[in-house]
């Protein structure tokens, strides 16, 4: 490998082969299982994929990191040699994410986690409509070589593989509030502040919840059990080579871009669920006709519209719906642009991130809040996380209802968006109905 840029690495005139084969079942399990790092998980209602190991690693920092992850990924993929049999549903991907904050200033917590990696998998599982493959990619003087033994040795472990039970969560023993609900009144008042002098029109401050847990936790039971829960969410799991695993079952997703059509939606405004069916209507019905909340979302999608303006000969904005989730509900917008020329997925992803859902406006200003006020590293929390093809094609989410694992320990993280008239007492409560999807499966 050779270096690209500052803390950039990709392959660079070297052979990347992959090999793919189709199979009986789908399992992502044992990959999951498997010991090598760095490893990843995705889910949607379509797709399920589990990739681990790595033939290659970009990495990148600063304000340029989106374009030097595109530049290293589109090096990579001019170097493959594919066989023309593989499905879309088997070709190689690069999995990973982005920090929400471009620095390097984070603290231990989010050790391993750069602010910028993906990987290209040794070894790469994907089921959809198509069926279920297993790719597997070699890189170097050997790379064909390699890749076939992949093949064949995870062919085997997967067809042989027996199915597998969910264990329990572990429990929590305790749990430590980052900030504490005084403070908490403290940062919003400030906030409102910057509100009502016109500095800020919205910003999302966050918390975050350490739990410490009876016994160690096994994330892909965690996912397992999420899948449950949380079917129609963007369910992911990754963990870097060194450090610990964020995970998490969101309901947003950043953009989706499949040729020149970009799909992404508006999501912000909350409320909880209700007891019976007639109370569930009454809270969805009441979140719409808030004026608080209907302005919060306007924001969001307002902003997301103006954001895909530059790329797109057309922009539609579908109606309003409510979201409803296990524990939640949200008002969201579809949103949907067919671009004028073909980009890559990480050109939209630098345009869209972060959305005003999870900063603020405007932008800059909301992001100097966020920085000055938050009593904690956001890490890959409320960041971009997804994957990336070689036609630039990609889907990402972004990374909220989410944990960061390590060991016995899970620190959750959850934000509400202050606008004005935002009550602390109502944001604080509605932060902790966005805790219940992680802490249920610990609990």
């Amino acid at each position: 490998m050779e270096p690209l840029g500052d803390g950039v690495s990709a392959v660079s005139e070297t052979t990347v082969v992959a090999r793919g084969r189709r199979l009986d079942a789908g399992s992502l399990r044992p990959v999951l299982d498997a010991e090598t790092r760095p490893r990843f998980a995705w889910a949607t209602p379509s797709e399920s994929m589990a990739a681990s190991g790595a033939a290659t690693t970009i990495t990148a920092a600063g304000p340029t990191r989106f374009d030097d992850v595109r530049e290293a990924a589109t090096a990579l993929f001019d170097a493959f040699e594919l066989p023309t049999t593989l499905p879309n549903v088997a070709r190689p991907r690069l999995f990973g994410g982005f920090a929400f904050h471009d620095g390097e200033d984070g603290d231990a917590t989010w050790d391993g986690f750069p602010s910028a990696m993906f990987f290209l998998p040794s070894v790469q599982v994907a089921a959809a409509e198509g069926g279920a493959w297993l790719t597997t990619t070699g890189v170097g003087p050997s790379a064909a070589e390699e890749a076939e033994e992949l093949l064949d040795e995870w062919y085997a472990r997967l067809e042989d593989a027996d199915p597998q039970s969910t264990a329990a969560p572990p429990g929590v023993e305790r749990r430590e509030r980052t900030p504490s609900k005084a403070v908490w009144h403290e940062q919003v008042g400030s906030a409102l502040e910057q509100v009502d002098s016109g500095r800020l029109r919205k910003v999302v401050l966050a918390q975050a919840l350490r739990t410490h847990l009876r016994s160690e936790l096994s994330v892909p039971d965690a996912l397992a059990r999420l899948a449950e829960t949380y079917p129609d969410c963007y369910r992911f799991l990754f963990s870097p080579e060194d450090g610990g695993t964020f995970f998490g079952a969101t309901p947003e997703r950043l953009v989706s871009l499949r040729g020149r059509t970009v799909r992404t939606e508006a999501l912000a405004g909350s409320t909880g669920r209700g007891d019976t069916p007639a109370e569930d209507e009454w809270l969805a019905a009441d979140l719409l006709d808030s004026e608080k909340d209907a302005h919060e979302h306007e924001l969001v999608a307002e902003t997301i519209r103006d954001q895909l303006e530059p790329f797109a000969s057309s922009v539609r904005i579908g109606d309003r719906s409510v979201r409803r989730l296990a524990t939640v509900q949200h008002i969201r917008t579809s949103i949907t642009a067919e671009l004028d020329r073909d980009e890559h997925v990480l050109n939209l992803v630098e345009a869209l991130h972060p959305t005003p859902a999870v900063g603020g406006l405007p932008p800059d200003e909301a992001l100097r809040t966020i920085r000055e006020t938050e009593a904690f590293d956001r890490g890959w929390y409320a960041a971009p996380v997804g994957w990336v093809d070689a036609a630039g094609n990609g889907t990402f989410a972004v990374g909220i209802r989410s944990a960061l694992a390590r060991g016995a320990t899970a620190t959750l993280f959850a934000g509400a968006g202050i606008v004005a008239d935002s009550d602390p007492d109502r944001e604080w409560d509605e932060i902790q109905l966005k805790y219940r999807p992680m802490l249920d499966e610990l609990e």
